[in-house]
């Protein structure tokens, strides 16, 4: 048993490198199942978001390094720029950081609620693979335990915070007004819902969200009365739009400079105010270089994200010391159940030597021995038995001078008790 957390994020790798190491979710399933069979992993999941990619992964022996080289060759990447940007935790670290992550302690936006959703998305896109076994499974569900603790018993999820409350919060800075001002906001997904719940709290009364598909578009929009239109529509809203904050899952920018330019030449050149908060970008960096253009990534949003870590520093910390002792109960438990796999292991040994003596019993029995002479064989013989493979192990460790494993036998066997000298105790002559 062996558990291992390796991956890049927001603190480790640039939005460059981010969106070349993500990946989509139509390559989840078949990522998965190629990452155990190629790095010996028995169990396997994987967490794609904009800020992060990590890779959860339960192994007999932990081979970070071969793994890093899979990483990399799926993702056409040099070895030595994933390395210098990535990050690896084994066994308790590794359980202690995925706490982390679910709980909001090492985002971007300091407990923002989303990870947890993208977390058990992880979870069940694993098992849709196949690569989910019993004890990542158990590793998942302790993670989820600790997280839900952390948002119940903390502050930490109080007041709208993430990406798309800082994102929002931006606009609100450059904007003096923005009940007069309209949104155009790219795809439909949970993280746009959130930037339009913003918007609709602070009074943006035009708001459109332009999605591949028209229904999905339409569902959001109708929770804010907002307007629904199509990608291919966005150069006409364009000229219509003050903000402008995009997050899809497209592998290719939907937004260029040649589109937002002539866009601002029929606005006679009326700032526009743009997020892109997806990974892969979804505008073209080069749109940044035009006047009248003021375009932010996810990595621009740390001022904002560092007033927010301000007011969060407690609930933080108490957050911090939850998940400690989440990691550390779960471990616990995990080595219980390696225990109870070696106790099951030597109860059947014991049980079938048992038997042999039993049946061996019935046989004198039956053939007239007397009743008496029987059990005392049966008792002798039994003892034996299960003491000769101890013995021979106990004098095996002894020749070898393993004082420290005969001491650990005297606990196990419970023999210290009236003894005044333990195996510890005694030093060689």
């Amino acid at each position: 048993m062996a558990f291992l957390a390796l991956g890049i994020n927001h603190k480790t790798a640039s939005v460059d490198v981010r969106e070349r190491v993500a990946f989509t979710p139509e390559q989840l399933v078949e990522a998965l199942q190629q990452l155990c069979r190629l790095t010996d992993s028995r169990e396997a999941a994987i967490l794609s978001t904009c800020n992060r990619s990590e890779l959860y992964i339960e192994q007999d022996h932990l081979s970070a390094d071969i793994v890093l080289r899979w990483l990399a060759e799926y993702h056409h990447l040099s070895l030595e720029e994933l390395r210098a940007s990535s990050y690896v935790h084994e066994d308790d670290a590794a359980v202690r950081h995925m706490m982390r992550v679910a709980s909001g302690l090492d985002s971007l936006v300091l407990g923002e609620p989303q990870i947890l959703g993208q977390m058990k998305s992880a979870y069940a896109v694993a098992r849709e693979a196949g690569t989910i076994g019993p004890l990542l499974g158990r590793l998942f569900q302790a993670t989820f335990n600790a997280a839900k603790q952390v948002r119940t018993d903390t502050a930490i999820g109080e007041n709208p915070v993430s990406v798309a409350f800082a994102a929002v919060s931006l606009a609100k800075q450059i904007f003096s007004d923005l009940q007069r001002s309209q949104a155009l906001l790219i795809g439909a997904g949970e993280t746009i819902t959130l930037v339009a719940r913003h918007l609709h709290d602070l009074g943006v009364k035009r708001i459109v969200v332009a999605n591949r598909t028209l229904e999905r578009a339409s569902t959001l929009a109708e929770q804010f009365g907002a307007h629904a239109v199509l990608l291919s529509d966005i150069p006409a809203e364009l000229v219509r739009s003050d903000i402008v904050i995009s997050s899809t899952a497209s592998q290719l920018p939907i937004l260029g400079k040649g589109a937002v330019e002539s866009a601002l030449k029929l606005r006679k050149h009326k700032p526009i105010f743009m997020v892109d908060i997806a990974v892969p970008r979804d505008i073209e960096p080069e749109v940044g270089e035009l006047d009248d253009v003021y375009l932010y990534s996810v990595d621009d949003l740390h001022e904002v994200v560092a007033e927010n870590l301000k007011s969060r520093q407690g609930a933080a910390q108490a957050a911090e010391e939850m998940v400690s002792v989440g990691a550390e109960d779960f471990m616990v438990r995990l080595r219980e159940l390696a225990a109870v796999d070696v106790l099951k292991a030597y109860r059947q040994q014991s049980e079938r030597l048992r038997d042999e003596e039993l049946q061996k019993a019935q046989r004198l029995l039956a053939n007239g021995a007397s009743a008496e002479d029987v059990l005392v064989q049966l008792a002798r013989g039994l003892t034996n038995k299960l003491l000769h493979a101890p013995s021979v192990q106990l004098k095996k460790l002894s020749a070898e001078g393993r004082l420290d494993a005969l001491a650990m036998a005297q606990e196990l066997f419970a023999l210290n008790e009236g003894s005044s000298e333990s195996f510890s105790d005694k030093k060689p002559q």
